[in-house]
Protein backbone atom coordinates (compact mmCIF):
# COMPACT_ATOMS: atom_id res chain seq x y z
CA UNK A 1 0.00 0.00 0.00
CA UNK A 2 1.05 3.44 -0.88
CA UNK A 3 1.46 6.18 1.83
CA UNK A 4 1.42 10.07 1.36
CA UNK A 5 5.57 10.23 0.98
CA UNK A 6 5.54 7.89 -1.55
CA UNK A 7 3.19 9.72 -3.74
CA UNK A 8 4.19 13.06 -2.75
CA UNK A 9 8.51 12.16 -3.48
CA UNK A 10 7.76 9.91 -6.58
CA UNK A 11 9.81 10.84 -9.01
CA UNK A 12 8.83 10.96 -13.16
CA UNK A 13 11.15 8.22 -15.02
CA UNK A 14 11.71 8.08 -19.07
CA UNK A 15 8.70 6.23 -19.42
CA UNK A 16 5.43 6.56 -17.04
CA UNK A 17 5.03 4.05 -14.55
CA UNK A 18 2.44 2.83 -11.65
CA UNK A 19 2.20 3.13 -7.91
CA UNK A 20 -0.25 0.34 -6.49
CA UNK A 21 -2.24 0.95 -3.39
CA UNK A 22 -4.52 -2.51 -4.16
CA UNK A 23 -7.87 -2.95 -5.39
CA UNK A 24 -6.82 -1.68 -8.73
CA UNK A 25 -6.27 1.42 -7.02
CA UNK A 26 -2.91 3.36 -8.44
CA UNK A 27 -0.68 6.29 -8.96
CA UNK A 28 0.54 6.92 -12.79
CA UNK A 29 3.46 9.48 -13.24
CA UNK A 30 4.23 10.45 -16.35
CA UNK A 31 7.39 11.92 -17.79
CA UNK A 32 6.05 15.18 -17.77
CA UNK A 33 6.47 14.94 -13.91
CA UNK A 34 2.05 14.85 -13.44
CA UNK A 35 0.39 11.86 -11.51
CA UNK A 36 -2.65 10.58 -12.06
CA UNK A 37 -5.50 8.56 -9.69
CA UNK A 38 -6.30 5.35 -11.55
CA UNK A 39 -8.87 1.87 -11.10
CA UNK A 40 -9.19 -0.72 -13.06
CA UNK A 41 -11.99 -2.65 -12.70
CA UNK A 42 -14.26 -5.58 -14.45
CA UNK A 43 -17.80 -5.32 -15.14
CA UNK A 44 -19.72 -7.41 -17.26
CA UNK A 45 -16.77 -9.08 -18.24
CA UNK A 46 -14.70 -6.40 -19.58
CA UNK A 47 -11.75 -4.54 -18.02
CA UNK A 48 -11.75 -0.89 -17.57
CA UNK A 49 -10.41 2.00 -16.47
CA UNK A 50 -11.65 4.98 -13.99
CA UNK A 51 -9.89 8.15 -14.20
CA UNK A 52 -10.44 9.02 -10.29
CA UNK A 53 -8.30 12.26 -10.98
CA UNK A 54 -4.85 14.51 -10.69
CA UNK A 55 -2.49 14.36 -7.46
CA UNK A 56 -2.36 17.08 -5.62
CA UNK A 57 -6.06 18.02 -6.37
CA UNK A 58 -6.98 14.50 -5.20
CA UNK A 59 -4.83 13.61 -2.22
CA UNK A 60 -4.33 9.49 -1.26
CA UNK A 61 -7.20 9.28 1.23
CA UNK A 62 -9.95 11.33 -0.61
CA UNK A 63 -8.49 8.17 -3.74
CA UNK A 64 -9.14 5.40 -1.88
CA UNK A 65 -12.96 6.89 -0.59
CA UNK A 66 -13.30 7.16 -4.35
CA UNK A 67 -12.13 3.72 -5.06
CA UNK A 68 -14.87 2.49 -2.30
CA UNK A 69 -17.53 4.19 -3.59
CA UNK A 70 -16.51 3.17 -7.32
CA UNK A 71 -16.39 -0.67 -5.99
CA UNK A 72 -19.53 -0.61 -4.53
CA UNK A 73 -20.91 0.87 -7.84
CA UNK A 74 -19.19 -2.18 -9.66
CA UNK A 75 -20.76 -4.34 -6.67
CA UNK A 76 -24.09 -3.34 -7.92
CA UNK A 77 -23.36 -3.94 -11.64
CA UNK A 78 -23.33 0.04 -12.26
CA UNK A 79 -20.24 0.99 -14.60
CA UNK A 80 -18.59 3.92 -12.65
CA UNK A 81 -17.50 5.73 -15.67
CA UNK A 82 -21.21 5.73 -17.11
CA UNK A 83 -22.51 6.27 -13.35
CA UNK A 84 -20.16 9.78 -13.61
CA UNK A 85 -21.37 10.64 -16.89
CA UNK A 86 -24.95 10.56 -16.07
CA UNK A 87 -24.52 12.45 -13.17
CA UNK A 88 -22.96 15.02 -15.48
CA UNK A 89 -25.49 14.92 -17.81
CA UNK A 90 -28.20 15.38 -15.27
CA UNK A 91 -26.01 18.43 -13.87
CA UNK A 92 -26.13 19.73 -16.57
CA UNK A 93 -29.35 19.41 -17.69
CA UNK A 94 -30.28 21.10 -13.98
CA UNK A 95 -28.66 24.12 -14.99
CA UNK A 96 -30.03 24.48 -18.68
CA UNK A 97 -33.73 23.96 -16.63
CA UNK A 98 -32.10 26.32 -14.00
CA UNK A 99 -35.28 29.17 -13.12
CA UNK A 100 -32.55 31.83 -14.16
CA UNK A 101 -32.27 29.82 -17.56
CA UNK A 102 -35.93 29.73 -18.20
CA UNK A 103 -36.42 33.23 -16.55
CA UNK A 104 -34.27 34.53 -19.35
CA UNK A 105 -36.16 32.84 -22.35
CA UNK A 106 -39.63 33.95 -20.88
CA UNK A 107 -37.76 36.97 -20.42
CA UNK A 108 -36.31 37.01 -23.86
CA UNK A 109 -39.77 36.12 -25.64
CA UNK A 110 -41.77 38.91 -23.60
CA UNK A 111 -39.82 41.87 -24.72
CA UNK A 112 -40.94 41.36 -28.19
CA UNK A 113 -44.42 42.71 -27.57
CA UNK A 114 -44.03 44.64 -24.43
CA UNK A 115 -43.01 48.54 -23.93
CA UNK A 116 -39.18 49.15 -23.35
CA UNK A 117 -40.20 50.98 -19.99
CA UNK A 118 -42.85 47.61 -18.80
CA UNK A 119 -39.90 45.55 -19.55
CA UNK A 120 -37.03 47.11 -17.59
CA UNK A 121 -39.21 47.23 -14.72
CA UNK A 122 -40.17 43.42 -15.09
CA UNK A 123 -36.61 42.69 -15.50
CA UNK A 124 -35.25 44.85 -12.55
CA UNK A 125 -37.70 43.00 -10.23
CA UNK A 126 -36.24 39.90 -11.60
CA UNK A 127 -33.03 40.36 -11.55
CA UNK A 128 -32.98 41.83 -8.21
CA UNK A 129 -35.75 40.07 -5.95
CA UNK A 130 -35.91 36.36 -7.69
CA UNK A 131 -32.92 35.42 -9.18
CA UNK A 132 -30.37 35.68 -6.19
CA UNK A 133 -31.88 33.38 -4.31
CA UNK A 134 -33.30 31.16 -7.45
CA UNK A 135 -31.52 31.26 -10.16
CA UNK A 136 -29.19 28.02 -10.16
CA UNK A 137 -32.34 26.07 -8.75
CA UNK A 138 -33.73 23.22 -11.39
CA UNK A 139 -37.08 24.77 -12.26
CA UNK A 140 -38.97 21.22 -11.48
CA UNK A 141 -37.39 21.16 -8.16
CA UNK A 142 -38.61 24.61 -6.43
CA UNK A 143 -41.52 24.54 -3.81
CA UNK A 144 -43.99 26.45 -2.56
CA UNK A 145 -41.75 26.94 0.76
CA UNK A 146 -38.89 28.02 -1.08
CA UNK A 147 -40.56 30.60 -3.29
CA UNK A 148 -42.56 31.96 -0.34
CA UNK A 149 -38.92 32.58 1.93
CA UNK A 150 -37.93 34.47 -0.99
CA UNK A 151 -40.77 36.43 -1.42
CA UNK A 152 -40.70 37.03 2.27
CA UNK A 153 -37.31 38.37 2.07
CA UNK A 154 -38.90 41.26 -0.23
CA UNK A 155 -41.86 41.73 2.45
CA UNK A 156 -39.31 42.10 5.09
CA UNK A 157 -38.22 45.06 3.46
CA UNK A 158 -41.31 46.80 3.44
CA UNK A 159 -42.00 47.07 0.08
CA UNK A 160 -45.33 44.56 0.36
CA UNK A 161 -46.50 45.36 -3.10
CA UNK A 162 -43.35 44.52 -5.31
CA UNK A 163 -43.48 41.16 -3.23
CA UNK A 164 -46.91 40.68 -4.80
CA UNK A 165 -45.43 41.77 -8.63
CA UNK A 166 -42.58 39.00 -7.93
CA UNK A 167 -45.01 36.38 -7.14
CA UNK A 168 -46.76 37.38 -10.47
CA UNK A 169 -43.67 37.29 -12.53
CA UNK A 170 -42.49 33.94 -10.77
CA UNK A 171 -45.99 32.21 -11.43
CA UNK A 172 -45.60 33.56 -15.55
CA UNK A 173 -42.12 31.63 -16.00
CA UNK A 174 -43.48 28.78 -13.97
CA UNK A 175 -46.20 28.54 -16.28
CA UNK A 176 -43.67 29.03 -19.40
CA UNK A 177 -41.92 26.21 -17.88
CA UNK A 178 -44.76 23.88 -17.53
CA UNK A 179 -45.97 24.59 -21.37
CA UNK A 180 -42.20 23.91 -22.39
CA UNK A 181 -41.86 20.42 -20.15
CA UNK A 182 -39.34 21.33 -17.81
CA UNK A 183 -41.78 21.26 -14.82
CA UNK A 184 -44.63 20.07 -13.66
CA UNK A 185 -46.91 22.80 -11.91
CA UNK A 186 -46.75 26.79 -10.35
CA UNK A 187 -45.74 26.84 -7.05
CA UNK A 188 -46.50 30.50 -7.18
CA UNK A 189 -50.14 29.56 -7.51
CA UNK A 190 -49.86 27.72 -3.78
CA UNK A 191 -49.11 31.17 -2.21
CA UNK A 192 -52.42 33.10 -3.07
CA UNK A 193 -52.99 34.61 0.72
CA UNK A 194 -49.82 33.83 2.23
CA UNK A 195 -48.11 37.59 1.69
CA UNK A 196 -49.25 40.71 3.33
CA UNK A 197 -51.86 42.57 1.51
CA UNK A 198 -50.69 46.19 0.83
CA UNK A 199 -52.43 48.71 1.55
CA UNK A 200 -54.34 50.57 -1.89
CA UNK A 201 -52.68 53.80 -2.70
CA UNK A 202 -54.58 55.18 -5.75
CA UNK A 203 -52.73 57.74 -7.55
CA UNK A 204 -52.65 61.25 -6.08
CA UNK A 205 -55.10 63.52 -8.00
CA UNK A 206 -57.02 66.69 -7.98
CA UNK A 207 -61.04 65.99 -8.67
CA UNK A 208 -62.79 69.12 -7.08
CA UNK A 209 -63.80 71.59 -10.13
CA UNK A 210 -62.70 74.46 -7.89
CA UNK A 211 -59.34 73.08 -7.24
CA UNK A 212 -59.44 72.01 -10.96
CA UNK A 213 -59.46 75.58 -11.72
CA UNK A 214 -56.46 76.49 -9.13
CA UNK A 215 -54.74 74.17 -11.09
CA UNK A 216 -54.80 75.19 -14.37
CA UNK A 217 -54.12 79.00 -13.15
CA UNK A 218 -50.68 77.40 -11.36
CA UNK A 219 -49.85 76.16 -14.60
CA UNK A 220 -50.44 79.23 -16.59
CA UNK A 221 -48.07 80.73 -14.56
CA UNK A 222 -45.93 78.31 -14.14
CA UNK A 223 -42.20 80.12 -14.63
CA UNK A 224 -40.64 76.93 -15.70
CA UNK A 225 -38.95 76.47 -19.41
CA UNK A 226 -41.74 76.79 -22.46
CA UNK A 227 -40.91 72.50 -23.37
CA UNK A 228 -42.03 71.71 -19.40
CA UNK A 229 -45.09 74.30 -19.70
CA UNK A 230 -46.29 73.58 -22.68
CA UNK A 231 -46.11 69.87 -21.50
CA UNK A 232 -48.14 70.64 -18.50
CA UNK A 233 -50.60 71.93 -20.55
CA UNK A 234 -50.97 68.92 -23.36
CA UNK A 235 -51.00 66.45 -20.75
CA UNK A 236 -54.05 68.38 -18.55
CA UNK A 237 -56.28 68.24 -21.72
CA UNK A 238 -55.21 65.26 -23.42
CA UNK A 239 -55.24 63.37 -20.17
CA UNK A 240 -52.75 60.35 -21.58
CA UNK A 241 -50.56 57.71 -18.98
CA UNK A 242 -47.27 59.81 -18.25
CA UNK A 243 -44.92 57.42 -20.70
CA UNK A 244 -47.04 58.25 -23.67
CA UNK A 245 -46.99 61.77 -23.34
CA UNK A 246 -43.21 61.87 -23.07
CA UNK A 247 -42.82 59.65 -25.91
CA UNK A 248 -45.03 61.46 -28.09
CA UNK A 249 -42.95 62.03 -30.93
CA UNK A 250 -43.88 64.55 -33.72
CA UNK A 251 -44.24 61.92 -36.47
CA UNK A 252 -47.36 60.83 -34.32
CA UNK A 253 -49.12 64.43 -34.54
CA UNK A 254 -51.47 63.95 -37.53
CA UNK A 255 -52.31 67.69 -38.44
CA UNK A 256 -55.24 67.30 -41.25
CA UNK A 257 -57.61 65.10 -38.20
CA UNK A 258 -55.91 67.13 -35.30
CA UNK A 259 -55.43 63.75 -33.81
CA UNK A 260 -52.48 62.75 -31.80
CA UNK A 261 -52.32 58.69 -32.95
CA UNK A 262 -50.21 56.24 -30.79
CA UNK A 263 -48.71 52.91 -32.09
CA UNK A 264 -49.35 49.93 -30.47
CA UNK A 265 -46.21 49.20 -29.31
CA UNK A 266 -46.24 52.42 -27.39
CA UNK A 267 -49.43 51.50 -25.67
CA UNK A 268 -50.00 49.45 -22.14
CA UNK A 269 -52.58 47.04 -23.77
CA UNK A 270 -50.58 47.13 -26.96
CA UNK A 271 -53.58 48.70 -29.00
CA UNK A 272 -52.97 51.60 -31.06
CA UNK A 273 -54.46 54.47 -29.75
CA UNK A 274 -56.02 57.71 -31.12
CA UNK A 275 -56.30 60.79 -28.93
CA UNK A 276 -58.52 63.56 -30.55
CA UNK A 277 -56.75 67.12 -30.26
CA UNK A 278 -59.11 70.01 -29.36
CA UNK A 279 -58.19 73.43 -30.36
CA UNK A 280 -56.42 74.33 -27.11
CA UNK A 281 -54.30 70.96 -27.78
CA UNK A 282 -53.44 72.20 -31.46
CA UNK A 283 -52.31 75.41 -29.74
CA UNK A 284 -49.95 74.06 -27.45
CA UNK A 285 -48.26 71.75 -30.40
CA UNK A 286 -48.07 75.18 -32.61
CA UNK A 287 -46.27 76.86 -30.23
CA UNK A 288 -43.72 74.32 -28.96
CA UNK A 289 -43.31 72.84 -32.73
CA UNK A 290 -40.34 75.98 -33.47
CA UNK A 291 -38.93 74.87 -30.29
CA UNK A 292 -38.24 71.66 -30.44
CA UNK A 293 -39.20 69.97 -34.00
CA UNK A 294 -35.74 70.72 -35.78
CA UNK A 295 -33.88 69.21 -32.42
CA UNK A 296 -35.45 66.47 -31.86
CA UNK A 297 -38.23 63.59 -32.73
CA UNK A 298 -39.98 63.92 -29.57
CA UNK A 299 -42.43 66.38 -29.14
CA UNK A 300 -40.95 67.15 -25.32
CA UNK A 301 -37.31 66.39 -25.42
CA UNK A 302 -35.21 66.08 -22.58
CA UNK A 303 -33.33 69.39 -21.89
CA UNK A 304 -30.03 67.98 -21.43
CA UNK A 305 -30.10 65.54 -24.47
CA UNK A 306 -32.49 66.11 -27.09
CA UNK A 307 -31.98 62.88 -28.70
CA UNK A 308 -34.01 61.68 -25.57
CA UNK A 309 -37.58 62.29 -24.29
CA UNK A 310 -38.38 64.36 -21.23
CA UNK A 311 -37.60 62.70 -17.91
CA UNK A 312 -39.86 60.65 -16.10
CA UNK A 313 -39.82 62.53 -13.13
CA UNK A 314 -40.11 66.09 -14.95
CA UNK A 315 -43.96 66.54 -14.53
CA UNK A 316 -44.09 65.60 -11.00
CA UNK A 317 -40.65 67.70 -10.11
CA UNK A 318 -42.83 70.51 -11.91
CA UNK A 319 -45.82 70.08 -9.53
CA UNK A 320 -43.64 70.54 -6.61
CA UNK A 321 -42.09 73.46 -7.89
CA UNK A 322 -45.96 74.70 -8.02
CA UNK A 323 -46.81 74.10 -4.59
CA UNK A 324 -48.32 71.01 -4.94
CA UNK A 325 -47.09 67.40 -2.89
CA UNK A 326 -46.80 63.96 -4.05
CA UNK A 327 -50.11 63.54 -1.36
CA UNK A 328 -52.01 66.50 -4.23
CA UNK A 329 -51.29 65.70 -7.16
CA UNK A 330 -48.87 63.87 -9.47
CA UNK A 331 -48.57 63.38 -13.87
CA UNK A 332 -50.90 60.04 -13.64
CA UNK A 333 -53.38 62.34 -11.45
CA UNK A 334 -54.58 64.44 -14.77
CA UNK A 335 -55.87 61.23 -15.70
CA UNK A 336 -57.92 60.50 -12.70
CA UNK A 337 -58.61 64.17 -12.92
CA UNK A 338 -60.62 64.10 -16.67
CA UNK A 339 -62.27 61.30 -15.46
CA UNK A 340 -64.15 62.36 -12.67
CA UNK A 341 -64.78 65.51 -14.22
CA UNK A 342 -66.56 64.00 -17.36
CA UNK A 343 -68.52 61.36 -15.12
CA UNK A 344 -69.35 64.10 -13.20
CA UNK A 345 -71.10 66.03 -15.73
CA UNK A 346 -72.53 63.23 -17.50
CA UNK A 347 -70.43 62.32 -20.31
CA UNK A 348 -71.16 58.25 -21.06
CA UNK A 349 -68.43 55.94 -19.12
CA UNK A 350 -67.85 54.09 -22.22
CA UNK A 351 -66.75 56.95 -23.76
CA UNK A 352 -64.45 58.12 -20.92
CA UNK A 353 -62.91 54.83 -20.59
CA UNK A 354 -61.95 54.68 -24.51
CA UNK A 355 -60.48 57.83 -24.38
CA UNK A 356 -58.18 56.81 -21.55
CA UNK A 357 -57.42 53.21 -23.41
CA UNK A 358 -58.10 51.71 -20.73
CA UNK A 359 -59.15 47.58 -21.35
CA UNK A 360 -62.65 46.28 -21.17
CA UNK A 361 -62.93 44.20 -18.27
CA UNK A 362 -65.69 41.82 -20.16
CA UNK A 363 -63.81 40.30 -22.60
CA UNK A 364 -65.89 38.97 -24.83
CA UNK A 365 -67.76 42.84 -25.15
CA UNK A 366 -63.67 44.09 -25.80
CA UNK A 367 -63.35 41.73 -28.74
CA UNK A 368 -66.62 42.90 -30.51
CA UNK A 369 -66.51 46.54 -29.60
CA UNK A 370 -64.61 47.54 -33.26
CA UNK A 371 -65.80 51.15 -33.06
CA UNK A 372 -63.57 53.74 -31.53
CA UNK A 373 -66.38 56.23 -31.21
CA UNK A 374 -64.25 59.15 -32.45
CA UNK A 375 -66.44 61.79 -33.37
CA UNK A 376 -67.98 61.02 -29.77
CA UNK A 377 -64.98 61.13 -28.50
CA UNK A 378 -64.03 64.68 -30.49
CA UNK A 379 -66.99 66.47 -29.11
CA UNK A 380 -66.06 65.40 -25.90
CA UNK A 381 -62.69 66.05 -25.66
CA UNK A 382 -62.91 69.83 -27.38
CA UNK A 383 -65.86 70.07 -24.25
CA UNK A 384 -63.21 69.06 -21.88
CA UNK A 385 -60.17 71.52 -22.90
CA UNK A 386 -62.79 74.27 -23.04
CA UNK A 387 -64.86 73.58 -19.82
CA UNK A 388 -61.01 73.53 -18.09
CA UNK A 389 -61.00 77.05 -19.79
CA UNK A 390 -63.89 78.09 -17.26
CA UNK A 391 -62.46 76.49 -14.00
CA UNK A 392 -59.54 78.80 -14.82
CA UNK A 393 -61.34 81.59 -14.86
CA UNK A 394 -62.09 81.95 -11.48
CA UNK A 395 -63.12 79.94 -8.75
CA UNK A 396 -66.54 79.83 -9.56
CA UNK A 397 -67.74 76.17 -10.58
CA UNK A 398 -68.23 76.00 -14.50
CA UNK A 399 -71.64 75.27 -15.75
CA UNK A 400 -71.37 71.62 -16.70
CA UNK A 401 -72.11 69.41 -19.87
CA UNK A 402 -75.93 68.82 -19.94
Amino acid sequence: MLNNSTVKFAEPKEKKYRLTDGQGLYLLVTPNERKYWRLDYRIHGKRKTYAIGSYPDISLKEARIKRREARQLVADGIDPVQHRQMVKDRQREAFDNSFGNVAEEWLCRQKKVWSESHAKKVEGRLRYNLLPWLANRPIGEIEPPELLMVLRKIEDRGVIDCAHRCRTIAGQIFRYGIACGLCGRDPAADLAGALQHPDPKPMAAITDPIQAGGLMRAIRAFEGTPIIRCALRFVALTFPRPTELRHCEWSEIFWPKAEWRIPAKKMKMKRPHIVPLPSQAIRVLQEIHPLTDHMSKFVFPNLRIPSRCMGGSTINAALRRMGYSKDEMCAHGFRSMASTLLHENGWPHSDIELQLAHAQKDRVAAAYNRSQRLPERRKMMQWYADYLDELKKDDKRAVGHG
